[in-house]
């Protein structure tokens, strides 16, 4: 997990190649259909400002839209392993109602399903890591699908750009301060695939319960939870907050960060505030990101548990296999 860390940058230099691209269709609107990891780099689109309109289907099936949707969308099928059978299953009801479908994997089953049927697909470099380790992989072959030629041109600088190896003492500092504790990242709800990202790395690579909201809306529920009037005090005891901060937010966004900073800190709660920094707005995001790389690397090491593999995921899948 470290080496996939230490590495990362040097995913976007990947030149993603579609394979039978003349059969892609016109198309106005996304939806792509995947799991866990596989859907991660899909998530992000919404915050680095891509103007189509994307949809994530995280289940069987297709998400319900008319004949006439139907016929401006694409459909994308993500699952690194190219074996998650909700995301296969979303491929061949795309692929049996005759809709405008493309494939993104390492192999697979999926991979195997689109050479078969002459599907638009991108084969994703095998490396060995974990799905949620291969964001930039999975992003650049979004971008090559959509055809968004700037944000693709962006993303490839941040092989050069991105600095993984000098974020990670940060992290590990940020992982002591959070021993013992449940993390709860908040962020602004443009940034709510930054924050989602870093629950799924505490998650899987750190082993530990962590949770996340967004701006304004936590504002409006969420918040009242951690009062701690009276006897529920001893409940919200265990959680501490990750605020990402980001000078491009709403300025009432803003003003909300520091309000609720302040309830939170006079109540007792810990709060710790990371913004988003970088010369782009993918630079912010990634840079973010490998942060909370680091932070989950060595929340594993502190609690001594294995970084890399997901053996509860595997377990699950064998029972219901």
């Amino acid at each position: 997990m470290d080496k996939a860390i230490r590495d990362f940058a040097k995913q976007f230099a990947w030149k993603p190649k579609i394979e039978n691209e003349e059969k892609l269709q016109v198309f106005g609107q996304v939806v792509v259909g995947g799991m866990g990891g596989s859907h991660l780099s899909a998530d992000l689109l919404s915050a680095l400002d891509v103007e189509i309109p994307i949809t994530i289907h995280r289940n069987y099936g297709l998400p319900f839209y008319t004949e006439a949707q139907r016929s401006e969308t694409l459909y994308i099928a993500s699952s690194y392993s190219g074996n998650t059978e909700e995301t296969i299953d979303f491929a061949k009801s795309a692929f049996d109602k005759g809709l405008n479908l493309a494939v993104i994997a390492v192999g697979g089953n999926l991979i195997e399903f689109a050479a078969k049927n002459d599907i638009p697909r991108i084969v994703l470099p095998d490396t060995g890591i974990q799905p949620r380790s291969a964001l930039g992989f999975s992003l650049l072959a979004l971008v090559t699908l959509l055809g968004n030629k700037k944000l693709l041109k962006e993303l490839n600088t941040l092989a050069t750009k991105l600095d993984p190896k000098a974020l990670e003492t940060k992290g590990k500092e940020l992982a002591k301060k959070l021993s013992g504790f449940v993390p709860v990242i908040y962020a602004s709800d443009k940034n709510m695939s930054v924050a989602y990202n870093w629950k799924i790395k505490l998650n899987e690579t750190g082993k530990i319960p962590s949770f996340c909201n967004v701006f304004p809306e936590l504002n409006h529920n969420e918040m009242t939870g951690f009062d701690r009037a009276g006897k529920t005090k001893s409940l919200s005891e265990k959680f501490v907050f990750v605020f990402l901060s980001d000078d491009a937010d709403h300025p009432q966004n803003r003003k909300r960060f520091k309000v609720t900073k302040k309830l939170y800190e006079d109540r007792g709660i810990t709060v710790f505030e990371y913004s988003l920094t970088g010369a782009t707005r993918s630079e912010k995001v990634f840079s973010s990101l490998l942060l909370a790389d680091w932070t989950a690397y060595h929340t594993a090491m502190l609690y001594g548990v294995e970084a890399e593999q997901v053996p509860m995921v595997e377990e699950f899948k064998k029972l219901i296999s």
